[in-house]
């Protein structure tokens, strides 16, 4: 097999070869570090913001830092370091006092509240969940034909432990008016310019008031990272992390549904079977995007690889190869029912084990052990998750102009 050590792969980027290069000999290189995603003008630079580990740069202004993809090899739960970051506009604090910071909740409500941190840990029942967070735009770089936005690869996710406070114990210590329609929130972040919109969303007031939204203010058994959104976000568990509203310092009950242009004009997908188009198709009807779709992914498989096989081929059987596959699957909170692995591009599958069960809106690690014959050149290995909803990945892409909703199989071509 022709395998890379972990220390040569430093990281990676799932489905296709990711390599790592340095970018300069000198001490004061700026960046250091430079690692080429799967597609065209895919290199990107490797640094290390305040509280981050050593992340992909998808953009600093606003910071856009993408996950490096062998993190989800080690654990469930991605490391607070680690989990990738996604902000829309470029006034963000660069330090919050948690003591003077105040969350308040208006609008068309019984009872104005104005709440501190202290109080939310205090005066309310604390909940608790495993959740993925997941950038709408994910593996938007992967799309074909490409568009426009953030070139992510498929690190536009990660997953954490979240503490906090239920939205709807929330809304109902307020009180919902009649005829409340929506419910808005927005944070601490402000555009460069005057005329730049508010970040804000919303979600239907039957929802905010019947769902597990949480208000969170700790990620992981620790506070938020500030780039995470410190001190409180919005945690919508199964959507997508665009209703993840960071430093959330305002909730607004509305009589109306919320038309800005981060709900009416951005983050909205083809109202059309599948939600998919062509790239020629117009006058298509839009609705704003919500809920995930099932995904898996190998994450010890990459260009060509199997990390850390290097020495797994069974002395008792010298031409055959043998080689633990590992990988994650997700989906918008059923839970995953089955993941399934090919080794000759999707023409057969077999089921994999699954990893323990850290709740519906988990990733959920899956394994198997893959022999392959020495010598028979290149195998097309493909990972298939199937959600207890029913849905499951197939070979059919979806395409939309914004770069969303990508589910469709993973498939890593490997030589032995």
């Amino acid at each position: 097999m022709n395998a890379q050590t972990r220390r040569g792969f430093l990281v990676g980027a799932g489905g296709a070869a990711a390599g790592l290069v340095a970018a300069g000999t000198s001490a004061n290189a700026d960046p250091q570090y430079w690692i080429d995603l799967p597609m065209a003008n895919g290199r990107r630079p490797l640094e290390r913001f305040p509280q981050k580990g050593l992340m992909i740069v998808q953009a600093t202004r606003p910071p856009i830092l993408e996950t490096p993809f062998v993190v989800f090899d080690r654990d469930e739960l991605t490391p607070n370091e680690y989990h990738y970051v996604r902000w829309h506009l470029a006034g963000i604090p660069t330090t919050v006092d948690v003591n003077a910071f105040r969350l308040k909740v208006g609008g068309l409500v019984n009872k104005p509240l104005t709440l501190t941190v202290d109080q939310l840990r205090r005066d309310f029942s604390p909940v608790e969940l495993v959740a993925v967070s997941q950038c709408a735009g994910n593996s938007r770089g992967l799309f074909n034909p490409r568009v426009a936005g953030g070139e992510w690869a498929n690190g536009g996710m990660s997953n954490a432990r979240w503490r906090g406070v239920a939205l709807k114990e929330i809304l109902a210590r307020a009180g919902l008016g009649a005829g409340a329609k929506q419910v808005a929130f927005s944070g601490l972040d402000r555009g460069v310019l005057p005329a730049t919109p508010q970040f804000r969303k919303a979600l239907d007031a039957d929802f905010a008031t019947g769902g597990n939204a949480m208000i969170a203010y700790e990620m992981n058994g620790r506070p938020l990272p500030l780039l995470n959104g410190f001190p409180l976000r919005l945690v919508v568990p199964g959507w997508y992390g665009t209703y993840w509203v960071k430093m959330l310092d305002t909730i607004d009950v509305l009589d109306h549904v919320e038309d800005n242009f981060w709900m009416a004009t951005a983050y909205r997908i083809p109202d059309t079977p599948g939600n998919t188009v062509t790239p020629d198709q117009t006058g298509y009807k839009t609705i704003p995007i919500s809920k995930f779709r099932v995904r898996s992914f190998m994450t010890n498989v990459d260009g060509g690889r199997v990390l850390g096989a290097e020495n797994a081929a069974d002395p008792r059987y010298p031409l055959r190869f043998r080689a633990e596959i590992r990988g994650i699957a997700f989906d918008a909170g059923s839970g995953i029912k089955k993941v399934e692995f090919s080794e000759d591009g999707g023409k057969t599958w077999r089921e994999t084990t699954l990893g323990r069960d850290l709740g519906p809106y988990s990733f959920r690690k899956w394994h198997t052990v893959w022999d392959a014959r020495v010598g028979n050149g290149s195998y097309t290995l493909a990972c298939k998750a199937t959600a207890n909803s029913g849905d499951t990945q197939t070979d059919v892409p979806v395409w939309n102009p914004a770069g969303y909703l990508k589910n469709d199989i993973e498939k890593y071509k490997v030589n032995v």
